[in-house]
């Protein structure tokens, strides 16, 4: 038996990895010559720059289990206990700080000491926190209405959506929160915020995402014995499965695409598709990042985020891209839409200025360097009436599945997403080689059963690696 998956982002390295833990050959093809897919790094000089900035949340398991079995799990931080400083220009830094209490009552004091909202928009903000958590985000219903809507017939004013609920929502979804889809918002509040009281402890890489996602998994999949094809080209898959690689077939017992949307609507056989195709509704929504160098140290904390600023988060690179001297911002800019376009002196004139605004010791520091990396599809448009056509890993021939954060797997289109994906692609895919009928799963369960999420096996030499 054998298997190809065509991608090698966080989904395809999921499946080819859960597949060879289970026995079975897999051939992983990418067009591109690395593997990590969205989340990759590029030499810049001395720096090594990763093309965006990308962080996980403790409550974000499966990703972590990714992690244990690439032998990577020590190359990221997570928060001992969640804590979010909020600049704001003009003001004193706020502070959201999970308190040492149960769910939901740890943010409760946070709330409560917000000092972008006035007193008043904090009581109401707890009010609709309340009235959140008791929303089903399964519910078709949700999925046709906008959070910000939702939000503001619960007492958000336009502030409190902008200067609270947008900090999580827009950067979990990359959409505003006015135009971010209801069910997928509440999903996300529901299980970093208002769930397990460590829920949304922010995780951080410690190495630029070569080193944690691309090089451990060729390692990875070429100690189990799998194959990787990089800079090749898929020119199309057919029903018998056949994948066309540079002109040459490779035939397979199952197929997984591991691609964006676009792409596996171009390359699966008509067969395969669901009728009518409801994926080009999906669209794609960029994510724009604003690197800037400065000669000296003008931020203490790892990250921050921003209110009454163009800035949405600022990230503290210097250690993770090897600078040497000075300090080394990233502003990550989701729902990049007004950005995306603009000239990088554009940028420049917009967004250092801002810095200064926000961070007091960044009026006296020059900036040695500044330059842009734009992801123009970097998600899909988590809007309103997406969730109808996400689909699910079965597709309508046998032995064709589906993965990618884009597909219905319960999650946003992140990197939690995509390997929940994964997962679930090649389950269906050991059930059809066994010659079981293939069915659908609920993706949150599929994808945290003890199978797929049990440390890898070889303890004593993960030791060894944490202890080099």
């Amino acid at each position: 038996m054998s298997v190809v998956i065509v991608g090698g982002g966080l989904a395809g390295i999921s499946a080819a990895i859960a597949l060879q833990e289970s026995g079975v050959p897999v051939t992983l093809v990418e067009s591109r010559p690395w593997l990590g897919g969205a989340t990759h790094s590029f030499a810049r000089g001395e720096l090594s720059v990763d093309n965006g900035q990308h962080v996980f949340l403790r409550c974000c398991t499966a990703y972590q289990g990714l992690l244990r079995r690439l032998r990577a799990d020590h190359l990221v931080e997570v928060q001992e206990r969640f804590d979010v400083p909020v600049l704001r220009p003009g003001a004193k830094a706020a502070r959201l700080r999970r308190a040492n209490l149960p769910s939901p009552l740890h943010l409760l004091p946070a709330l409560a000491r917000y000092s972008p909202l006035a007193p008043a928009d904090r009581a109401r903000a707890v009010r609709a926190a309340l009235a959140l958590g008791r929303l089903d985000p399964a519910d078709p219903a949700l999925d046709t209405m906008a959070a910000g809507t939702w939000l503001a017939e619960h007492g958000q004013r336009t502030w409190a959506r902008n200067a609270l609920w947008g900090l999580f929502i827009t950067a979990a979804l990359n959409a505003e929160v006015d135009e971010a889809a209801l069910g997928l918002s509440a999903m996300v509040c529901k299980r970093a915020l208002l769930s397990r009281a460590d829920a949304a402890d922010i995780g951080v890489p410690l190495v630029p995402l070569e080193e944690l996602h691309g090089g451990p998994a060729l390692r990875r999949i070429a100690e189990m014995g799998g194959t990787v094809r990089l800079k090749a080209k898929v020119e199309a898959v057919t029903t018998d499965p056949k994948v066309v690689v540079d002109g040459v077939p490779i035939a397979a017992d199952a197929v997984i695409m591991a691609v964006p949307h676009e792409a596996a609507a171009r390359l699966l056989p008509a067969q395969a598709l669901p009728d009518p195709l409801r994926w080009p509704e999906l669209d794609a929504s960029p994510i724009v990042n604003v690197h800037v160098v400065y000669d000296r140290k003008v931020m203490d904390a790892p990250f921050a985020a921003a209110v009454a600023s163009p800035v949405q988060w600022v990230f503290d690179r210097t250690a993770v891209s090897g600078l040497r001297r000075g300090q080394y911002l990233a502003v990550s800019l989701s729902a990049a839409d007004r950005w995306v376009d603009l000239p990088t002196a554009e940028l420049r004139a917009r967004f250092v200025p801002e810095l200064r605004r926000l961070l007091s010791a960044a009026r006296g520091a020059a900036v040695r360097e500044l330059f842009v990396t734009r992801e123009r599809r970097a998600t899909f448009r988590q809007r309103p009436g997406t969730a109808a056509a996400r689909p699910g890993a079965v597709t309508r021939t046998p032995g064709l599945f589906l993965a990618g954060a884009w597909t219905d797997t319960g999650w946003p289109d992140t990197m939690e997403g995509a390997v929940r994906s994964g997962l679930t692609a090649a389950r269906l895919v050991r059930r059809h080689l066994a010659g079981m009928p293939e069915r659908a799963e609920a993706p949150d369960r599929a994808a945290r059963t003890p199978a797929d999420l049990q440390p890898i096996p070889i303890r004593r030499h993960l030791e060894e690696v944490r202890g080099r």
